[in-house]
């Protein structure tokens, strides 16, 4: 049965000497605001880690990040759904429930809003970008004989980022794509568990490290929206940071998170808001967590 309550959501997670989201046309360069040097975040590679996590546990998905044809991915999902019908078996995938699907393919074509829509992840500070070079394991060949020397490998990482990812969901888009409370509990789940397991070569050392759900009471239809332009990062002593010292970061131990504004938001909205749960790793220090606490169920993972 579809979710009838609408969530919002804050996501928070580190990222340690890698690339947050290498930029194809860019010789893969992290994806950057050039005025504000915030590292970016796309959310089809929120969406990716997620999907990631759920195709390890067994779920049924869509896009299964495998290079193949719409129709070969379409004749597989047939055989592990035993159905025909393209919006039956659409609906038995868990990433087209949350996140919607336009679906062409010979006759059949429709198109559905996924309910759950993550805006671009940005880096909560000015971040700094590395670029390095280091020699490739193999030589390339000339005129049918190998080189004598190796060539060269050219990469970008990002020494440190807080990367801060607002999503929201909506009840009334769930009623197309059948998306239910467990889903939204199994998104949360991917979201956090996936991340953790970035675990190769450019993304290792991407950390889960706070995760905000605000859930609203039923036939509430407004939100408080982009719930990351609404908490700071302080140093940690609490101050305010220039663009030079928020660029010099490398670890989560040097900073503070001021979510006051968001406490705000969350009062005002006090009289439609169900309930407040916060998972986090217990390694982030925010200034007004006994406030946090106090209005909040809290699990530490």
């Amino acid at each position: 049965m579809a979710f009838k309550q609408r969530r919002e959501y804050l996501f928070l997670y580190t990222v340690k000497d890698a690339n947050p989201n290498g930029d194809p046309l860019n010789e893969n360069h992290p994806r950057y605001d050039g005025d504000t040097a915030q590292a970016m975040a796309s959310d089809v590679r929120v969406k990716r880690t997620t999907r990631d996590e759920w195709v390890r546990s067994g779920e049924i998905v869509f896009v299964d990040g495998e290079p193949k044809s719409l129709k070969t991915r379409f004749e597989e999902l047939k055989k592990i759904t035993g159905k025909s019908d393209a919006r039956e078996i659409m609906k038995q995938c868990l990433d087209v429930r949350l996140f919607g699907v336009t679906f062409a393919l010979g006759k059949e074509a429709f198109a559905w809003t996924g309910p759950v829509q993550f805006k671009w992840g940005r880096s909560l500070h000015s971040a700094s970008f590395e670029f390095v070079q280091g020699t490739a394991a193999f030589a390339t060949e000339r005129g049918g004989a190998d080189n004598r020397q190796r060539s060269f490998r050219n990469e970008y990482l990002v020494p440190f980022a807080l990367m801060g990812v607002y999503a929201i969901a909506n009840q009334y888009a769930s009623q197309y794509t059948d998306a239910a409370d467990e889903d939204l509990q199994r998104m949360l789940d991917g979201l956090w568990q996936g991340t953790d397991n970035l675990i190769t070569r450019s993304k290792n050392e991407h950390k889960s490290r706070l995760l905000i759900e605000i859930t609203y009471k039923e036939d509430f239809n407004g939100k408080i929206g982009a719930l990351d332009d609404k908490v700071t990062l302080l140093d940690r002593e609490g101050k305010v940071m220039d663009r030079e010292k928020q660029k010099a970061l490398r670890s989560l131990q040097e900073v503070s998170l001021d979510i006051g504004a968001l406490l705000k938001s969350m009062e005002l909205k006090q009289e439609q808001i169900a309930g407040i749960r916060v998972i986090t790793d217990g390694e982030i220090n925010i200034i007004q967590e006994e406030q946090l606490k106090g209005i909040s169920s809290i699990e530490v993972r």
